[in-house]
């Protein structure tokens, strides 16, 4: 089994045409589309999915208002202002310590520092892969969460699976849209591969 990944400097120079138009000549194959920002060949294969899987990765930090005490402990630690104090109006309400999981960045320093053990860090909910069946045959694919982080582990785990199918089913290629770029996800799509076929403009 050979895998062949078409890449590009760049978004919008062709790459997923390419890749699609090797998934209607080549034979015996299996796709896996790891522009997981910005997924589009579904667009192309029209896939019907038939197995759906959430990928977590990372983690935010989760206060348990039964033991927080309001310290400010972990206010103090927090290098990215992810901790804050709600001060609600009325005179019964308590203060209370929370997360911003935008500006949270998983470290679990604050977890360390609460004197009272009230935070945990819990895994996010980055995204979603599929295993699904085309004209042309089986696809791996993928969509990244709005503003997620760890595409190139995603990149990773679809080229995995892609791989795996193709072992299982004697495959000879997997053809694998890569991302576009420089960045992390361009050297997960390329680590490994047989051939690559870079698109210019």
């Amino acid at each position: 089994m050979r895998q062949i990944v078409v890449i590009s400097g760049k978004g919008g120079t062709g790459k997923t045409v390419l890749t699609g138009s090797f998934a209607a000549l080549a034979k015996n194959k299996v796709m896996a589309d790891c522009d997981v920002d910005a997924a589009d060949l579904h667009l192309l294969l029209a896939p019907q999915v038939m197995e759906r899987h959430d990928f977590r990765s990372g983690s935010t930090a989760v206060i348990d208002r039964d033991k927080c005490v309001v310290c400010g402990k972990c206010m103090q630690v927090c290098r990215f202002s992810a901790l804050r104090v709600f001060l609600p109006s009325g005179e019964c309400a308590k203060r209370e310590v929370f997360v911003d999981p935008v500006a949270c960045e998983g470290c679990a320093f604050c977890s360390f520092a609460c004197p009272r053990g009230a935070i945990t860090m819990e895994e996010n909910l980055s995204g979603e892969w599929f295993i699904s069946e085309t004209r042309f045959g089986r696809m791996v694919h993928a969509k990244l969460g709005v503003a997620e982080e760890n595409s190139g582990k995603l990149v990773s785990l679809v080229r995995g699976q892609a791989r795996e199918l193709a072992e299982k089913s004697g495959c000879d290629w997997v053809i694998v849209d890569g991302a576009p770029g420089i960045g992390c996800p361009v050297i997960a799509s390329l680590s490994g591969v047989d051939l690559a076929v870079v698109v210019t403009e």
